[in-house]
């Protein structure tokens, strides 16, 4: 279990003062000759039950605050685990280079794939270089590039979503940002390759739906996927940010409600304690849920992926569950 988490939640005080109870333990055994591997061994087990009660219920706002979290994995952090030989492709060869959309090809488990997703980063320096994982117009179009390529090439596309939304600033609008995510949904239904998207944080908005239109649609537990943020939809409806905790409830943002729904096709489990606890597992369970998938979907024809993708997202209208 990873404890060198950065942030705590509001939720996971009782897990910090253990973890710091623990820490304190192995520093005194350090300083001094002191036995300390019983009590260590009892405040891991006590360690271990408060983080299964405490992640065992939570709200949605709660899973909205994992599925923000710094210490969860980012795109490229799932990029160089699954993906050999990965080369990246940038630009859109009309404007510039967006780094918060990354992708490239590369090969999973033996399987020439073409890659997408947002980077948030991880750090302040990072973070600017990737906008946070908020795409702009020529994010979207790099992407549309990377999907003739893999259409071209007879390449399936892995997609990571990740982003709180599309760039809102005034530069992205001039540059046509409403008419780059349209465009982005439309090649997703138009090309003739299997299309997998997994959400592995946020799902925000436009932003992500264009490039999660996707023949499958898995969710990571404790993720989320809105057409608007909880606190834009608190703004909006309510004009005031306290009431951040009834919009999420009111989206039904969560892995397990789209689920209910049918907007997702798979929840992929995260390890106790979430993603941020346990990296290498979560990304080792998102490779098994990618390939699983892939495999059912590679047999089918570029028809039969297209005419899947289209009715897919035609029937969620229709079949929406009481």
């Amino acid at each position: 279990m990873n404890t060198n988490s950065t942030l705590v939640l509001d939720f996971e005080k009782n897990i910090v003062e253990i973890e710091a109870k623990i820490e304190g333990l192995k520093l005194l055994a350090k300083d001094e000759d002191v036995d300390i591997a019983q009590e260590v061994n009892r405040l891991q087990q006590k360690l271990e039950k408060q983080v299964r009660q405490s992640y065992a219920n939570l709200t949605p706002w709660q899973k909205s605050q994992v599925a923000r979290h710094p210490d969860r994995p980012h795109c490229l952090d799932y990029v160089h685990a699954l993906i050999e030989d990965f080369t990246p492709l940038c630009g859109d060869r009309l404007f510039a280079d967006d780094e918060a959309m990354v992708g490239g090809i590369g090969r999973f488990k033996n399987i020439s794939v073409v890659v997408l997703g947002q980077e948030k980063g991880h750090d302040l320096e990072t973070r600017m270089k990737h906008n946070f994982g908020m795409a702009k117009p020529e994010g979207y179009r790099k992407a549309q590039r990377l999907m003739d390529l893999a259409d071209k090439f007879n390449m399936p596309v892995l997609a990571f979503v990740d982003t709180a939304g599309a760039y809102p600033g005034v530069e992205a609008e001039a540059r046509g940002q409403a008419e780059a995510i349209a465009s982005s949904i439309q090649k997703c239904l138009r090309i003739r390759v299997p299309l997998i998207s997994i959400v592995i944080g946020e799902g925000g908005s436009g932003g992500a739906i264009a490039i999660a239109t996707a023949n499958r649609v898995l969710m990571l537990e404790n993720s989320i996927y809105s057409v608007i943020s909880p606190e834009g939809c608190a703004s909006i409806l309510w004009r005031s940010a306290d009431k951040v905790k009834e919009a999420t409830e009111a989206l039904h943002l969560t892995a397990q409600d789209l689920k209910h729904f049918g907007v997702i096709d798979e929840i992929v489990k995260e390890p106790v304690g979430g993603a941020h606890r346990d990296p290498q597992t979560t990304i080792n369970r998102v490779g098994e849920a990618l390939l699983r998938n892939l495999k059912e979907l590679l047999p089918l024809s570029g028809e039969e992926l297209k005419k899947q993708r289209t009715e897919k997202f035609l029937a969620m209208g229709r079949n929406l569950p009481e």
